[in-house]
């Protein structure tokens, strides 16, 4: 076996798209007499400044000898680099069976998804593994396409995803999609292929909007599930469907920490802590509120384009136990999902006068509370029951705004009751 990895062939303003890339090397190698036995879409860190939208690395799994590998790998990223000074092709090409790449390289991976890496230590890994490398621009591309390569042993969930590409000459020009046909499709593969539509919002969410080669990408837990979404979408011609093994939908990004202290920029975290101040709406529509768990502080916010998200943040109250996720930039994090673990269910209250009804008032500093008009007394302020907006268990935010990686509240197996959002 063979691994080919590869990552940033596209563009933010030129378009172009990673996967298309990866799609036309394993046409190639096929071309060519060598059998492909699966591409990979791996999503890196999706809190990496240099990203593209979806931070997307691609490798290759195929029988092909490591010569025919480089030759097809170095066409196809040298016919794939735009003219976008911030595009940065890196490619390494991996003898060996991707199951059992070295560990350095299998944490190397695990490590992309989370964290921030550099082309030293990608090159250097990369050499002591034996693998063959090449890059244009600064080289920055290696870094995901040797995660790439050791993703296959790092990761032990996967989901699939089935992307229809435009035909050439369509490129950058208005997608013609028949809206209903999605919709259609859309729902009656629901829950097996997810995030294809948000339903509220009335957007078909598996369509792009920027100028790559994708008409629609649908994602979901069987190749033959997507492949039929994927064949039921009317509109405008199919050049060619490809196929993928990613890690999309699994919450690979978010690391787990015990303690705000703990939670720093650039990454994306877990973390359980207690409601610390009743959430507000700020300007723009993005609504704000902070956790604390006796180490520090954590700020975080829930974007206007959340939608309805955001109904779901302002029904907390300080004193409820919640476990926020998300990225974190500029000391705040901004939620994909969250859990109500514990709510509060009283507040304090000023006592009421047991004769007349009416609310007690305070005998001052330290004496209780008592009622002018009947004398009686209370010694302190009482647990009245508070009405809650919200029930305990996961929120999401909706199918507009996940994130590729964010794993959907309908795929399951969380550990509190879920209320998807479609």
């Amino acid at each position: 076996m063979t691994v080919i990895g590869l990552d940033d062939t596209d563009s933010k303003e030129e378009g172009l798209c990673t996967t298309y890339v990866a799609a036309k090397i394993a046409d190639g190698l096929e071309k060519q007499g060598a059998a492909v036995e699966r591409c990979l879409l791996v999503r890196c860190n999706p809190a990496v400044e240099h990203k593209t939208r979806g931070n997307a690395a691609l490798s290759v799994h195929t029988d092909a000898d490591p010569v025919l590998a480089m030759d097809v790998l170095e066409a196809a990223l040298t016919a794939a680099r735009t003219d976008d000074p911030a595009t940065n092709p890196g490619g390494v090409v991996a003898p060996g069976n991707p199951a059992e790449v070295p560990e350095a390289v299998a944490g190397f991976a695990s490590d992309a998804v989370c964290d921030i890496l550099d082309v030293d230590t990608a090159l250097t890994h990369a050499v002591e593994a034996g693998y063959e490398t090449i890059s244009l621009g600064n080289g920055r591309g290696v870094i995901g396409a040797l995660a790439a390569v050791g993703a296959y042993r790092a990761f032990e969930e996967w989901t699939h995803e089935c992307i229809a590409y435009r035909e050439r000459d369509r490129w950058g020009t208005e997608r013609t999609v028949d809206r209903d046909s999605v919709f259609a499709a859309a729902e009656g593969a629901y829950p097996a292929a997810w995030d294809s539509v948000d339903r509220v919002e009335g957007h078909a969410v598996c369509v792009p909007r920027t100028p790559c080669p994708v008409l629609h990408a649908i994602r979901g837990e069987d190749p033959a599930v997507v492949k039929s979404v994927s064949r039921a979408i009317e509109g405008e011609p199919v050049a060619e469907r490809a196929s993928f093994v990613t890690n999309q939908g699994t919450d690979a990004h978010l690391s787990r920490v015990d303690a705000a202290a703990n939670v720093v920029d650039g990454r994306s975290f877990r973390l359980t802590a207690t409601v610390s101040n009743r959430p507000e709406t700020g300007p723009g529509g993005h609504v704000f509120f902070s956790v604390e768990d006796g180490s520090a502080e954590l700020d975080c916010v829930a974007f206007e384009p959340t939608k309805r998200f955001r109904d779901h943040v302002r029904a907390l109250r300080p004193g409820d136990c919640v476990t926020v996720c998300g990225e974190v930039g500029e000391g705040t994090l901004k939620l994909e999902k969250f859990a109500l673990r514990d709510r509060v269910e009283t507040v304090a209250a000023t006592p009421e006068c047991p004769e007349c009804g009416r609310s007690m008032t305070s005998a001052g500093r330290n004496q209780g509370y008592r009622c002018r008009d009947c004398g009686t007394a209370a010694s302190a302020k009482v647990e009245r029951p508070v009405e809650r907006a919200i029930d305990p268990g996961w929120y999401e935010v909706p199918p507009c705004a996940r994130r590729h990686v964010a794993k959907p509240l309908v795929r399951g197996d969380f550990d509190a009751p879920v209320h998807p959002e479609r």
